[in-house]
């Protein structure tokens, strides 16, 4: 296993998890990298580790360019056991060194692996000479654990955000203009949506904290490195963040016999008679995580269920108590769906879509099989209320 230098000096030693295909729930079909980064100057700096299971990868790597015993300072930008995994492994190689972490990042990592680390705990503004560099370390509360915080190296003009800016890529190349861009773009999408959306408040608060740094490459804890593309994804983290939404619609449902399908049908014609760019989510075969990706920059959020047992279809429910987790903002919401004699289905949805806090339009419910005349009523009533 080689490292790979990013800057004068600079590695990275990380670990590619090419059979990872489920990240806490989230669906990780092109896998991911832990990344780790190792800074050879007077003072020997790793910044960060990986999962424990790639520790032996991540040595490797470290031992094509030092021996891991000279390592001085580990930085732990996050407690997460995807980035500290390793911790206790290299820190029994390297028994000198001095693990550099933020005040709840101290908390945690005593939690997690006992009083035996050397921790020494940074905040915003503080700085660690290495020789002809200079560690600087940013608390980004929040972002997305109470522990989690950046550290930049003003000589290299390089962020280290940990999981800030990252995506699920598991590749031999190690830079955003090594992929497709649009893969790159997507996966950053999804790795927001799915793991970043509910803090776009601080979200915010550490773009600010950086935006008067130097910088030219920004290299996450995950997938690929930007170093072509970083104005274009710290544009999108802004608008993320602000929750700002596009005139498009994301119809979201599952279906029995096919009725609740017929209504989603006729709102997504409605959309498109209105010219505004629909996704139709089937959840029998879309993931949760991949919907989200579709929700991230979508005004209208329609949700359809049959009833079941007095509620709705048991995949619905484990959308909407995700998507109630993530908690996006100023959308627009439908609940629809039909029902054989109860009913309950449409009214439970609507009250976890109200729970959100979306704007709401007027539910859809139908007993049985909606005719044609019925899904025309529907398309041309949404048409109108889509244009308003």
């Amino acid at each position: 296993m080689k490292a790979v230098e990013i800057k004068n000096g600079i590695y990275w030693v990380g670990g590619i998890d090419w059979g990872l295909r489920n990240f806490h729930g989230y669906h990780t079909p092109r896998g991911s990298t832990y990344n780790a980064y190792l800074i050879v100057d007077e003072k020997i700096v790793l910044v960060d580790t990986v999962k424990s299971y790639l520790c032996d990868e991540m040595i490797s790597r470290i031992r094509s360019v030092v021996d891991p015993s000279k390592i001085d300072y580990i930085v732990s930008n996050h407690v997460e056991m995807d980035h500290s995994g390793a911790l206790p492994v290299i820190t029994s190689i390297a028994g000198k060194a001095v693990v550099l972490t933020s005040p709840n990042g101290e908390k945690g990592l005593r939690k997690h692996y006992g009083d035996a680390l050397n921790l020494k705990v940074v905040e915003t503004g503080d700085q660690v000479n290495i020789g002809g560099k200079t560690l600087r370390f940013v608390l980004t509360t929040m972002v997305h654990w109470p522990d989690s915080m950046a550290t930049y190296i003003p000589e290299e003009r390089l962020l280290l955000p940990n999981d800030a800016f990252g995506q699920h890529i598991a590749s031999s190349e190690r830079f955003d203009d090594e992929l497709e861009a649009g893969v790159v773009m997507e996966e950053a999408a999804k790795y927001y949506a799915n793991i970043v959306l509910p803090y776009g408040r601080q979200v915010n608060k550490a773009l600010d904290a950086v935006s008067s740094l130097d910088i030219d490459m920004v290299a996450p804890s995950h997938g690929v490195i930007w170093r072509s593309h970083i104005e274009e994804i710290s544009a999108k983290y802004r608008k993320w963040a602000n929750n700002e939404v596009e005139d498009r619609a994301l119809i979201v449902y599952d279906t029995m016999w096919g009725s609740t399908e017929k209504i989603a049908g006729a709102l997504y014609e409605s959309f498109e008679d209105r010219g505004i760019p629909v996704s139709l989510a089937d959840l029998r075969i879309t993931h949760i995580s991949d919907i989200m990706t579709m929700a991230l920059e979508s005004k209208y959020i329609f949700v359809g269920s049959p009833t079941l047992n007095n509620n709705m279809m048991p995949t619905v429910a484990a959308f909407l108590t995700y998507l109630k987790g993530l908690a996006p903002a100023n959308r627009t919401a439908r609940a629809f769906g039909s029902y054989g004699w109860g009913g309950q289905s449409v009214d439970h949805i609507e009250t976890i879509l109200k729970d959100c806090g979306f704007d709401m339009m007027e539910k859809i419910k139908i007993q049985y099989i909606p005719d044609e005349r019925y899904l025309m009523s529907i398309k041309e009533h949404a048409k109108e209320e889509v244009g308003t």
